[in-house]
């Protein structure tokens, strides 16, 4: 951030000098102030902190900090192919509800310049229980760390210091569905729209743009993922035997839930908590590391060795689209409960 500079009335009347004024703070600086800020929020003590923010279902209902088995195709394994994944996956960290959280998410396509969108799971950007709805439900301090994989943990004092890849992005707005700010907990309601996107400007060590940056934004589609389909999930799951600095993946065949009146996907996967918000891709090169976001990673079932997710369908557009044009504050998109 450039100091701004008193600006000189080159005008003098009378005898008497101009006074110096000075010139308001510009939309940029504004910005940066509150990327640092944030970044500033997020020492090594609190990302060691942050607790994992993912739901199990057991048979007295959904509880905190999933953590599903494991069973078929790759069902957790540690993403050794590099590629564009590597930097477009990240970790996320946030606030609510009085704690720390993580979770993960993974840049997307917005089609701007200066601006780009992460996305994430529901419950890793809005209170469900508790926000009902309300402008307060959604998170504060919201960061996007991209790259974790190559350089995990490794800051020295703020989140966009030290040895990471790249840095840390903040939130300028979150954009959530009203079907999940409205459940009133972690219900059906919720599982069905549980997706979010995160808008980000510059950030990181250089105030930079994510894509300047040489994170790879992939496309977002609502038809990619169904029933058969070959699924790519990827996280960073931080519960059990994970410790959350892994970028790990399961591949497998989507299934529908047939606990949830087939409204949600399933695939064969033991990510734990720490997961919740990481992108499914279909298609997926394992070449490139290049692929399509059509799902992520939202619950699991006690016993069940799955993870599941929502159905991308006309409400994730909506959503999609009202970030795609939207620079700053929270946004709650009006769609089906």
């Amino acid at each position: 951030m450039h100091p701004v500079r008193p600006l000189l009335v080159g005008l003098f009347m009378l005898g008497v000098s101009a006074t110096p004024t000075l010139a308001a703070p510009s939309a940029g600086d504004a910005q940066r102030s509150e990327h640092d800020r944030v970044a500033a929020y997020w020492t090594p003590a609190r990302i060691a902190a942050a607790q994992p923010r993912d739901f199990v279902k057991t048979s007295t209902g959904f509880k905190p900090y999933a953590r599903p088995g494991g069973g078929g195709g790759v069902t957790g394994a540690s993403w050794t192919g590099g590629g564009a994944i590597s930097k477009t996956e990240g970790k996320v960290y946030f606030h609510m509800d009085g704690g720390d959280w993580q979770c993960s998410g993974t840049a997307a396509e917005d089609g701007r310049t200066g601006l780009s969108v992460v996305l994430t799971a529901g419950h890793c950007a809005y209170d469900e229980t508790n926000g009902r709805g309300s402008p307060n439900g959604f998170a504060t301090d919201w960061v996007f760390i991209p790259a974790w994989d190559l350089k995990p943990g490794t800051f020295s004092s703020r989140c966009d210091s030290g040895a990471t890849e790249y840095g840390c992005w903040h939130a300028t707005a979150l954009v959530v569905d009203t079907g999940f700010a409205t459940a009133g907990g972690f219900n059906d309601q919720a599982t069905r729209h549980d997706f979010a996107f995160a808008v980000v400007g510059n950030g990181g060590f250089n105030n930079s743009t994510l894509q300047a940056a040489g994170v790879t934004e992939f496309a977002v589609s609502t038809s990619n993922v169904s029933k058969g389909a070959n699924v790519y999930a990827f996280g960073f799951p931080a519960a059990g035997k994970y410790h959350g600095n892994d970028l790990t993946y399961c591949a497998g065949t989507v299934i529908t839930d047939q606990y949830n009146s087939d409204d949600t996907f399933g695939v064969p996967c033991d990510m734990t908590g720490g997961s919740s918000g990481g992108g499914w891709l279909a298609p997926f090169n394992t070449g490139t590391g290049v692929g399509t976001l059509g799902g992520l990673n939202s619950y699991g079932y006690s016993g069940i060795k799955n993870m599941y997710g929502p159905d991308f369908n006309a409400d994730t557009t909506a959503v999609y689209n009202k970030a795609k044009t939207t620079t700053n504050g929270n946004q709650l998109v009006a769609v089906n409960p």
